[in-house]
């Protein structure tokens, strides 16, 4: 018997959540949106879209999903950060994993730019990266996997379950990433949540 799609919701505070939704989709994922905690229930992973951080960090602490989103991650579930997402990852926000971020780190909205960025365990093949008021890891612990960087500074890491971007991967018709992120889920999911 196969497995049912896997459920992967879309936090939808603020940001381009439809352009990760239909990512998703289209590599055969149930993507949803997340608006309230008890829209978290049963998912397979959970994508924390591009935007402006403060603005999610408030909007989640408004509707209770900071705490949500905290029990979600502590119990072993996968989170993809993408820009603004990868802020509202770090230590300083969320502490959903071990790293710090420089805020707006390559410019503001005028230094926005494309790059072709090499993703470790995406191929040999780079990523055309969008970065727009885009973040880098500042610091990090030791446990926490540099998967690509730009000018030196960490653009893409993985700390166990969370995996983030400085750059908008979904705004581009390269889906590795996004089929990175759903092996993290397959990989996670639960034997009970897999045949339900």
């Amino acid at each position: 018997m196969s497995e049912p799609a896997l459920r992967i919701g879309v936090l939808a505070i603020q940001g381009d959540f439809e352009a990760h939704r239909r990512m998703l989709g289209s590599l055969g994922a149930a993507a949803t949106t997340v608006r309230v905690p008890n829209q978290l229930d049963g998912l397979d992973g959970l994508v924390i879209p591009g935007g402006e951080s403060t603005t999610i960090s408030m909007g989640m602490e408004r509707d209770g999903l900071d705490s949500a989103v905290r029990s979600y991650s502590e119990a072993g579930n996968p989170i993809f950060g993408s820009c603004a997402g990868m802020i509202v990852c770090d230590r300083e926000h969320l502490g959903l994993a071990d790293y710090v971020c420089r805020r707006n780190a390559f410019g503001r909205q005028l230094q926005s730019f494309e790059e072709d960025v090499v993703v470790e365990g995406l191929g040999e093949e780079p990523l055309r990266a969008v970065f727009i008021r885009a973040p880098w890891v500042e610091k990090h612990g030791p446990g926490v996997e540099v998967l690509a960087e730009v000018k030196g500074h960490p653009v893409a890491v993985r700390d166990r379950n969370i995996l983030a971007v400085a750059f908008h991967a979904e705004l581009t018709d390269d889906s590795r990433l996004h089929a990175s992120f759903m092996a993290m889920c397959t990989a996670a999911r639960s034997p009970d949540r897999a045949h339900r």
